[in-house]
């Protein structure tokens, strides 16, 4: 999969696509902030040079298609305010886990829930996939909100799923199925 396979998903404000080269500083404003890596599964970005080897790592698994990660872009200026994800897929079980990030900055303004609502969207009835899980931080009540609006119900309560930065973390997970998106 490359810039020309991964599916360009757009919305009244957002567009999700391909991250390059040119969307380093960005990957890494976002992912150096210790409040958007607060509840993530790791550490923030260092520098520049670890922001520019993600964005190889995100090219390499849209590639392989081990995951597929879009970078979420203002319509306005193309310019990538956060990113959502569909990894460890299983196509063969129809499932995928959903993943999300977007910059401080942008926090509030309905952009998240605009970029999932298609991504969900697109995942349901273009992938055809059946189900779609997420793990969140107990203790992040936006992340829990955004979740919550989109239809995710929780399914359960992993004790000490992650260990970042020294810190025991544990995770809410969630679940959503296509025939409840769908509504049939």
């Amino acid at each position: 999969m490359d810039s020309k396979t991964l599916p360009i998903i757009t919305t009244p404000r957002v567009v999700l696509r391909w991250i390059s080269e040119d969307d380093i500083d960005s990957l890494y404003e976002i992912f150096s902030s210790p409040q958007v890596m607060r509840y993530w599964s790791s550490a923030p970005l260092p520098d520049r040079e670890a922001a520019a080897d993600l964005q190889r790592e995100i090219a390499e698994g849209n590639e392989s298609e081990t995951m597929l990660k879009w970078g979420l872009a203002l319509r306005d200026s193309d310019t990538v305010i956060g990113t959502t994800t569909l990894f460890n897929l299983s196509l063969d079980n129809g499932r995928a886990e959903l993943g999300y990030a977007m910059a401080h900055a942008h926090w509030g303004r309905g952009y998240m829930n605009e970029a999932l609502t298609a991504l969900v969207s697109h995942a349901f009835e273009v992938m055809e996939l059946r189900r779609l899980e997420a793990d969140v931080d107990p203790r992040n009540a936006a992340s829990i909100r955004t979740l919550e609006r989109l239809g995710f119900q929780r399914e359960g309560f992993l004790r000490e799923r992650w260990h970042v930065n020294g810190e025991i973390q544990d995770a809410f997970f969630y679940g959503l199925l296509r025939r409840e998106w769908l509504k049939e």
